[in-house]
């Protein structure tokens, strides 16, 4: 199953009511978002990868100090739990992070059979849940994920803006 969102939803910020859950653990990829910036000066975005209610992998965007174009928050959680759980495969889980996914993220949580994800901030550049690219949700994959947009969008993208206007 999966959901598809109109491009005018996602600009809207996606949905109006989230359960507790998904708040929850947004608050949680917040939180990893923060300390992208303040330990490591990295563009605040984080990621967590939930299977039956426990974190199994988590990341922050770490591409800058890591000198790795592909060190994205999405890639980072996924990386944790590969190295958690043994395998590169992760269905029944939900990954919740601070932004849209881009097409390289997005391709990966596909490769890796995530069932759900969940994001914050929609990406007007480069995102791939269908405000830029269809990437995450396009019925040309073999394997469904679930989309949800919109959990705290506006603590994101504060977050991040404040990021930008300090970096000018």
């Amino acid at each position: 199953m999966r959901a598809r969102r109109s491009k005018a939803a996602a600009e809207q910020g996606m949905a109006e009511h989230h359960s507790d859950e998904d708040l929850h653990w947004m608050q949680q990829a917040l939180l990893l978002a923060r300390r992208a910036e303040e330990e490591h000066g990295e563009v605040p975005v984080g990621a967590l990868l939930v299977l039956d209610g426990t974190v199994v992998g988590e990341g922050h965007n770490h591409n800058i100090g890591l000198n790795d174009p592909s060190a994205h928050a999405e890639i980072q959680a996924l990386r944790d739990a590969g190295r958690r759980l043994g395998n590169y495969r992760f269905p029944g889980a939900t990954l919740y992070v601070t932004l849209e996914p881009c097409a390289m993220c997005a391709m990966a949580l596909i490769h890796a059979r995530i069932t759900r994800v969940v994001y914050a901030a929609t990406d007007p550049k480069t995102g791939a849940a269908g405000s830029v690219f269809d990437t995450l949700i396009s019925e040309r994959h073999n394997h469904r994920i679930v989309v949800e947009g919109g959990v705290a969008a506006d603590q994101s993208s504060e977050l991040l803006r404040a990021f930008f206007r300090r970096r000018r």
